[in-house]
């Protein structure tokens, strides 16, 4: 039976979290190849609120180019069990998936296509993957949840013969959580009028590294925590939204119409990083600490978020578009330092400007919303349009991508300052920080050599014209 003929999915419907899935999920879902006994997996991308959620993609898992192994997604061994599941795959999908959306959009839950006899086992399966899949992607998070952070993920079992679904829920901040019903409904159009906010942000941060061997493990520490005190200012700042400070409990949409025709809209924001109090009466806790390099970023970095339009708030559409900011940030430094241990550490590294990936954008095909991928110098468009296909599996043509939001004079990059120089202007910088034995800095030590043998030469110069002058005295 050709996919085309399989009869369309229908939902089972159950009482709990409420799921608006866009209709081209279901096409997407009905169309997927399952052959004979083989099992697909894949991921819901959407967005969450404390009301309802929205599903707007899905994302098989890609085939998996190893000898000797089908893909986690298409196949298994022996077929009739799903213990030799890749998780570990389907998770370091889901993390290259995470990079590639914009503010607003995550993955919030998997699917699972399976044939009937293992109807049964795939809940615990769901349940495995949804839970590794968000601590793999949440792992180098730099910001922080809140409150009103939904942590129910959804999972979606699909009987491939029957086409029968099943929807459930799993806390995932509760490790012991059980599966709940949820109701999962189509619509069309479910994000044509979600609003967008863009946002563009210059970078100009400097970290100190304490012992540099320029080596990606050091730079990895010292950015890591570089980057978690600048996230923090991030979202400490104040954001303007098309230049003005709104109230946190403020309607984004205030003031439409209800009847009035879905259109997208869009908004400019701006991110305020308040500037450091001035020194108080308290002692400072800083501390002083001798650095032998430093890494430097500079910048500027184009943001996008979408926000649903189901009476969003101005705290809401802040938050997605700083959380835009804080990963598209981390996501490069990653690449980077992944590219780094790929490829090895060249010795023309140091002191040496070096390109991070430019951020370019696609549309999503039949939607109003983009994607976004990452461009390394070295890469052109047809290496993205490839990565889009591999990742999201769809076909994007290479003229529809927008390479231009980051223009290559104000790309992001990082400087690598050079240790040696460093290490110089440690010796000069620790001057006032107290007196120095010999043993302690070499450059002192070295002098005080020269003044002791300076002194032992002197003293035996006046000794012998001590002796000199006393023979001079006796025959006298």
């Amino acid at each position: 039976m050709c996919s085309h003929c399989l009869p369309p999915l229908y939902p089972v419907v159950r009482m709990g979290r409420g799921y608006i899935v866009e209709d081209v999920v279901e096409k997407y879902l009905s169309n997927l190849s399952v052959p004979g006994a083989s099992c697909v997996t894949g991921l819901l991308i959407g967005q969450s609120s404390s009301q309802r959620d929205f599903v707007v993609l899905a994302v098989r898992t890609p085939q998996k180019d190893t000898e000797g192994q089908g893909s986690p997604s298409a196949s298994r061994r022996a077929g009739n069990s799903l213990d030799h599941l890749d998780v570990e795959w389907v998770t370091e999908h889901a993390r290259q998936v995470s990079r590639m959306l914009p503010g607003g959009l995550s993955v919030i839950g998997v699917f699972l296509v399976t044939p009937p006899e293992l109807s049964k086992e795939a809940q615990n399966t769901l349940r495995r993957l949804i839970f590794a899949v968000d601590k793999h992607i949440s792992k180098g998070r730099l910001w922080s949840l809140t409150e009103e952070d939904v942590t129910e993920k959804v999972t979606l079992h699909i009987c491939s013969k029957t086409r029968k679904v099943v929807c459930r829920t799993f806390d995932v901040r509760d490790p012991k959580s059980s599966a709940k019903p949820a109701d999962w409904k189509y619509q069309s159009g479910v994000c044509t009028s979600w609003p967008l906010l863009t946002c563009s942000v210059g970078l100009d941060l400097v970290f100190p590294v304490l012992e540099m061997h320029v080596l990606p493990q050091d730079m990895e520490k010292c950015m890591k925590e570089g980057l978690q005190t600048w996230a923090q200012q991030i979202e400490g700042g104040l954001c303007l939204i098309n230049g003005n400070a709104m109230p946190d409990e403020v309607e984004l949409l205030g003031g439409q119409k209800k009847n009035a025709k879905a259109v997208q809209q869009m908004f400019l924001a701006q991110i305020l990083i308040p500037m450091a109090e001035p020194q108080s009466e308290r002692r400072s806790t800083a501390s002083v600490k001798v650095c032998s390099g430093s890494l430097t970023l500079k910048g500027m970095v184009q943001c996008r978020a979408y926000l649903h339009s189901n009476k969003p708030k101005a705290k809401h559409a802040t938050e997605v578009i700083k959380r835009d900011v804080i990963n598209t940030v981390s996501s490069r430094v990653e690449m980077f330092l992944e590219d780094l241990l790929m490829e090895g550490v060249d010795k023309g590294l140091v002191g040496v400007q070096q390109g991070l990936p430019r951020r370019v954008f696609a549309p999503v095909p039949g939607m109003s919303l983009c994607v976004c991928d990452y461009m390394f110098p070295d890469e052109c468009v047809s290496d993205v349009s490839d990565r889009l296909k591999e990742m999201l599996d769809w076909e994007t043509p290479e003229d529809s991508i927008d390479t231009s939001q980051e223009a290559v004079p104000e790309a992001p990059t990082i400087d690598i300052k050079n240790p040696v120089v460093q290490k110089n202007l440690r010796t000069k910088s620790t001057v006032d920080a107290g007196p120095k034995t010999p043993s302690e800095d070499p450059t002192e030590a070295h002098k005080s050599h020269k003044t002791y043998y300076a002194g032992v030469a002197m003293a035996a110069a006046i000794a012998l014209l001590a002796a000199g002058t006393s023979l001079l005295y006796l025959s006298d």
